[in-house]
């Protein structure tokens, strides 16, 4: 199987040279396109929508089909792997994820198990395989998980969380008891990730939205040493290509230097950090995507211009290693105009950097 025509994508996050800066967004698909909205709508529900082969591949062409965007990204969700492992997954309307059995006693997480990709979550691996017959090798597709520890906050929060009581008072009571989760989950992301590889995904992102709320030593034991394992778990290759993976802390960037010691490709940023000084930090250890706050696509289009130049101009010369994003997901109050800026700008602006 031969790279996707375009594969500026791959091919930075590999450290190879490419012609520009290649981009894509988190939550690229997602609330801000009206089309999305009809789709969602038509589904019912958020989880429908999820679980329809179908409709997952069609909101994931949608960006695709409106921006000049460098890579497509699964139509999916981070909680599909606790409601596999029978949580109990749920969307209250305007409240966010919650789950009905929250992992809280001792003879519960003890009777946790990892879920079989294929069997409970058939559904994601037909809309890999949808989705990269639809792209017919235009643009690579990448797969994602959450972490072990960021899933973990929301089988035992049961919901979203401010101050992450629960999982912390076990991290600092029972560390024994959060540790089987850690455990069970990363065995079940390591499977989950390995079989969108073998559907069809030709790079994989870990989201650990929730790390960053830790302590620097919490976060090396309870996070990253989770993640490490499941770098060291992915398969590298499929087909002859090398399938890069992509790490990203949200509030990370204090520990930039460890989270690219785990033998990932590139590590995601947030906006908090100049990238930079990040890439002096890692040198060309690793890849760095990132890092634009979403915030700016509020802005006016000369702002939006000069805020990702900015971004382009900190990374600094030099034609390999940077896959532009977005600092966190889009907002979805964002006028979808405003990408169309963003997007000519980054690909007009990098390639004046090659020359």
């Amino acid at each position: 199987m031969s790279r996707p025509k375009n594969d500026a994508f791959l091919r930075a996050l590999l450290k190879e040279p490419t012609d520009f800066t290649p981009l894509w967004m988190m939550r690229q698909a997602g609330r801000y396109l009206p089309e999305y909205c009809a789709t969602r709508k038509r589904a019912g529900n958020f989880l429908n929508l999820c679980k329809s082969p179908s409709m997952a591949c069609e909101v994931t062409l949608q960006p695709l089909a409106r921006y000049d965007l460098d890579a497509a990204i699964l139509f999916s969700d981070i909680l599909t792997v606790p409601d596999a492992m029978g949580l109990g997954l749920y969307f209250a309307e305007g409240e966010g994820p919650k789950f009905e059995r929250p992992l809280r006693e001792e003879w519960a997480i003890n009777s946790l198990s990892a879920p079989d990709p294929y069997d409970h979550l058939g559904y994601v691996m037909d809309a890999v395989s949808e989705i990269r017959r639809a792209l017919n090798n235009s643009v690579p597709l990448i797969g994602f998980s959450g972490s072990p520890y960021t899933l973990a906050c929301y089988m035992i929060e049961g919901q979203g969380s401010s101050d992450f009581r629960h999982i912390k008072g076990m991290l600092y009571s029972r560390p024994d008891l959060l540790h089987k989760i850690l455990d069970v989950t990363t065995q079940a992301v390591i499977s989950y990730l390995n079989a969108q590889i073998d559907s069809g995904a030709q790079a994989v992102m870990i989201f650990d939205t929730w790390g960053g709320s830790l302590s620097a030593s919490a976060y090396k034991e309870f996070s990253l040493a989770y993640m490490q394992r499941i770098v060291a778990g992915l398969k590298k290759e499929k087909d002859g290509q090398r399938i890069p993976n992509i790490v990203f802390t949200k509030n990370g960037g204090l520990w930039l230097e460890d989270i690219a010691a785990i033998g990932c490709d590139g590590v995601g940023l947030d906006w908090g950090i100049d990238i930079g000084s990040a890439r002096r930090r890692v040198g060309d250890k690793v890849a760095l995507q990132g890092n634009i706050d979403p915030n700016v696509l509020f802005g006016t289009p000369e702002t939006i211009a000069a805020e990702a130049k900015k971004v382009l101009d900190s990374f600094g010369p030099g034609n390999t290693g940077h896959v532009f994003n977005l600092g966190h997901g889009i907002s979805q109050y964002t006028p979808p105009e405003n990408v169309t800026v963003l997007v000519e700008t980054v690909h007009a602006h990098s390639r004046t950097l090659r020359k």
